[in-house]
């Protein structure tokens, strides 16, 4: 999708942090920017800054976790603009800790937002980009934790079904001419290490620290990517039809020892033919061939 231009993009998650980078990225490209949030104050902010720079946004208040919900802005959204185009399932939440001290409240929200948050958007936007038959885009919002270990074992859990479903749709959709592609930032200016200072009561206690509602600020100070330029490379990653859109190269090495580890974990010994030939399905990996052919991308001149 070369051209963004009077494009309808949906943002789920879309009213602050990374979100709002990437609705703005397209707004700028030219595209009618949709965002989904929960708080009113980041509504009202996000409104604020589009205005600031002559763009509009359609904002609204939904819980990605309410599939009623989702469905019913699916055909708000259609009413208003007339279709769907790219839908961004950024909605997320970063509750981090041990598996061991994690209570079934911990793994219920986390599945709920970042696994189940993004099926819902899938339901209710998937069949409205489809239905003009010209072709549109998923992007699917993970992180680097979904392919680099790290102490936070739900979280990571979570970020790497994302990684696994964006990968299969990528396949499943790509000659209805509709691409997918899983985005794994790494550390962006965000709110999501305090968003969950705001745990719905459904979900009970938690067995994790409260969350430091300062971290946003301390987070600042820190050399990390803005949440405009990762924005910035979600827009392109689109344009371009990446599967992965990957923003931090200083992961780079990390990830090549994890993929060197799995495969040096296969058995040395002669391939079973019979077996190989009757398990195609699982070993094709032609979906692969243009991420290897097309050039890395390139930012910064």
């Amino acid at each position: 999708m070369r051209d963004v231009m009077g494009k309808v993009v949906v943002v789920t998650g879309g009213t602050s942090g990374i979100g709002r980078g990437i609705a703005l990225a397209f707004a700028r490209a030219g595209a009618r920017a949709v965002v989904t949030g929960r708080r009113a104050e980041h509504i009202a902010s996000t409104r604020e800054e589009f205005a600031a720079e002559g763009l509009e946004v359609d904002a609204h208040t939904v819980d990605v976790t309410d599939r009623e919900a989702m469905r019913r802005l699916a055909d708000d959204v259609a009413a208003r603009h007339g279709r769907v185009d790219v839908l961004v399932n950024n909605a997320g939440i970063g509750l981090t800790g041990p598996v061991a001290t994690a209570t079934p409240d911990d793994w219920d929200w986390l599945l709920d937002v970042n696994v189940r948050g993004v099926g819902n958007g899938i339901l209710a936007f998937l069949p409205r980009i489809q239905e003009h038959g010209e072709g549109g885009h998923i992007v699917n919002t993970a992180s680097m934790g979904g392919l680099m270990p790290i102490v936070a074992g739900l979280y990571s859990m979570t970020k790497a079904a994302i990684i696994a479903l964006s990968e299969a749709m990528s396949i499943e959709l790509a000659p209805q001419g509709i691409g997918v592609s899983a985005y794994c930032p790494g550390p962006v200016h965000s709110n999501i290490g305090a968003g969950t200072a705001r745990r719905p009561a459904r979900y009970g206690e938690s067995g994790y620290p409260p969350p430091d509602v300062s971290r946003p600020g301390a987070d600042l100070a820190q050399p990390y990517m803005s949440a405009r330029e990762a924005g910035e490379r979600v827009l392109e990653g689109v344009r371009r039809g990446d599967m992965f859109i990957l923003t931090h190269p200083e992961f780079a090495d990390g990830v090549a020892q994890r993929h060197a580890a799995i495969e040096n974990a296969f058995p040395d010994e002669p391939i079973d033919e019979v077996r190989a030939r009757a398990i195609p399905f699982l070993t094709d990996a032609t979906a692969y061939r243009a991420e290897q052919e097309r050039p890395s991308p390139r930012h910064g001149g």
